[in-house]
């Protein structure tokens, strides 16, 4: 057999092994198919109580998979909104809970210093099946209207 020809075939089961793969892995992994949902039920939430907003959604491995910036919304909220959904995903908690945690006294104190780590409301785990496969992070308005938007986000999911 011929080099291109042994190379066409490892190629060939690769892809097979591959789409095999995502086949068993697609029922809990999130998509931009799944994410886009939960972008327009977080944008409708705000758009009801009138505050532009940026919504990130990350995959488990913290990589984006869609963010929608609203007309209007804060530059800050591009990469505000990306963080919180990085702090949720990274300690498997939602930020205000991480944010009651990092108090002065408390276990988790000192955590807001570390790398891109929020620790106040927008920032959401998705979780499927009781595993943790991705996060959604909402930022644009105050704290309670971030976590409003994201819990609509979070609702829609499937």
């Amino acid at each position: 057999m011929k080099l291109h020809s042994k190379v066409f075939v490892l190629f060939a089961m690769a892809l097979f092994l591959a789409s095999s793969s995502n086949v068993l892995a697609a029922s809990s992994a999130l998509s931009l198919k799944s994410s886009l949902p939960m972008l327009a039920a977080a944008e409708k939430k705000a758009e009801e109580i009138g505050v532009p907003m940026v919504i990130t959604v990350l995959d488990a491995g913290g990589n984006m998979i869609a963010q929608h910036r609203m007309d209007d919304a804060l530059l800050v909220s591009v990469e505000i909104s990306m963080n919180k959904a990085y702090s949720a995903l990274a300690v498997k908690i939602s930020t205000d809970e991480l944010g009651k945690l990092s108090q002065p006294g408390k276990p988790l104190y000192g955590i807001q210093n570390v790398g891109r780590m929020i620790i106040f409301g927008g920032g959401f785990p998705i979780i499927s099946d009781g595993k943790i496969i991705g996060a959604i992070g909402v930022s644009g308005g105050s704290v309670e209207q971030d976590m409003e938007c994201a819990k609509a986000g979070l609702a829609v999911f499937k």
